[in-house]
């Protein structure tokens, strides 16, 4: 792919004032940690962002897709990497936010072992039905949720995920009674969901669009402040369950004793990358709203989001080992 006319003026720019990296940094090419298969959402944001990124910087960045154990696989290999800038992960809600929670014991610790670089995007959380089911609202949902005698059976990629914890922090909130059913991830949720062997789950914005759009799942709710472009879903706050919001996020960390300068260089790339056209283009049509920032900000919301979702996995007793 040719570099687009904003990277030629952004590349221009930089040789021009200050330059984005140190001499010593990259030196080789950058390896990006995805803790999730090949294909899924956060492998498609890596991605987006790897060639910008990596013409900034002047080195490829390489994607390495380590799934298993939500996330914990990929966590601890980065951990345990050399501190050089050279090796990133994509940590999400689950590294960040949930999985201290979740394990009694982790062989890493996200707090002391990993340094936020810059977020990068969250996906607004949407509750969605089997097209047969007979609400087209929130409260004809609650309604006719309350009549299914047995309570109401919902799916989810995995226990402990962001769909999982948004599902029991509504179920807290609705008073509904609702079991889980985990899938593998999240495509075989969806389609269960769409066959009418369950009735309901949240979906990510990513996940869910096409099936949406398509008529397949009938969205009832976006929790997220405000409608997000390209769905017309109102929210929680609109259909009156005030401050409900829940969304699965992602950033970029490194090993924890990675040089300041280095951070910062790869902070400056993150932020040139997530303000291109082309970036921005193709995160509307994936329904995600990017999160610029320093790693300042990334640490101040993984710490809220830390506290907030580890409060209800405590509350509900929830737990994955």
């Amino acid at each position: 792919m040719r570099p687009t006319s904003w990277l030629r003026r952004t590349l221009a720019l930089a040789t021009l004032t200050l330059p984005l990296v140190s001499l010593a940094f990259p030196d080789k090419p950058i390896e990006w940690v995805v803790p999730y298969p090949a294909g899924g959402g956060s492998d498609v944001v890596a991605r987006v962002l790897a060639e910008p990124m990596g013409r900034l910087l002047g080195q490829a960045i390489l994607i390495n897709n380590k799934p298993g154990a939500a996330t914990n696989i990929g966590a601890e290999y980065v951990a345990r990497a050399k501190a050089d800038g050279h090796v990133v992960l994509t940590a999400d809600t689950a590294t960040l936010a949930a999985n201290p929670s979740l394990y009694a014991k982790l062989a890493y610790n996200a707090e002391k072992d990993l340094a936020p670089v810059g977020l990068i995007a969250r996906f607004p959380m949407i509750l969605v039905v089997n097209a047969s089911v007979p609400v087209k609202n929130l409260a004809e949902f609650t309604a006719w949720a309350k009549k299914q005698g047995n309570g109401l059976n919902y799916a989810t990629p995995g226990a402990g995920s962001p769909h999982h914890l948004a599902t029991e922090l509504f179920r807290e909130r609705s008073g509904l009674t609702m079991a889980q059913v985990p899938y593998r991830g999240a495509a075989p949720a969806i389609q269960d969901v769409i066959g009418g062997q369950l009735p309901m789950m949240f979906v990510d914005t990513a996940s869910g669009y096409s099936h949406i759009l398509s008529g397949k799942l009938r969205a009832i709710a976006i929790a997220s402040a405000k409608r997000v472009s390209g769905f017309d879903v109102p929210t929680f706050a609109e259909q009156g369950m005030k401050d409900f919001e829940a969304y699965a996020w992602q950033g970029m960390v490194v090993p924890a004793s990675t040089p300041p300068e280095t951070i910062v260089a790869l902070n400056k790339a993150l932020q040139m990358a997530l303000d291109s056209t082309a970036v921005k283009a193709r995160f509307q049509t994936l329904g995600l709203e990017a999160l610029p920032g320093t790693p300042a900000t990334m640490a101040a919301y993984t710490k809220s989001e830390r506290l907030k979702w580890g409060a209800l996995i405590r509350s509900n007793n929830i737990r994955l080992d």
